[in-house]
């Protein structure tokens, strides 16, 4: 996006989401890796739910959260890392469907902060469905070998 070298992101992208215990514990998968968007899917199980049987807002967080982070990840130099540092989360439809879409999309990349919007889903019967929206801010980690990939 600003001419900085990304190296092989799609492999980093995959890699890195291997390792995440959080999105394996939700049953989540990596749908699509392109340049400042990645798309994470995660099936519908009633033990994400809340007290309703709707997706839970912690749930829908955390997918948000990584589908944001690893957007960031693809567009930063492959010897740094991503943390994100604040984020909020607009809760718009009730999480109902048989699968769940998490978008992340780079609203404005930079060298040290990098800013995220995400988009989730519901899909089932008919059209996709917006249920939550999300704006994150990350930072670029570079030189800490506590924090890699």
């Amino acid at each position: 996006m600003d001419g900085r070298d990304t190296g092989d992101f799609r492999q980093r992208v995959k890699q890195s989401f291997a390792r995440q215990g959080a999105m394996g514990l939700l049953g989540a998968e990596l749908a699509r890796v392109e340049q400042a968007m990645v798309e994470i899917e995660l099936p519908f199980d009633a033990k994400l739910t809340q007290q309703h049987g709707f997706l839970h807002a912690g749930v829908i967080s955390a997918a948000l959260d990584s589908a944001c982070s690893y957007a960031a990840y693809t567009v930063i130099e492959p010897e740094a890392s991503i943390l994100t540092i604040e984020f909020k989360v607009n809760l718009l439809s009730p999480g109902r469907g048989e699968r769940f879409l998490f978008r992340g999309e780079i609203t404005k990349p930079g060298s040290t902060i990098i800013v995220a919007d995400g988009r989730a889903y519901a899909i089932g019967d008919g059209p996709a469905k917006l249920i939550a929206s999300m704006t994150g801010t990350m930072m670029v980690i570079r030189g800490r070998e506590d924090i890699i990939g």
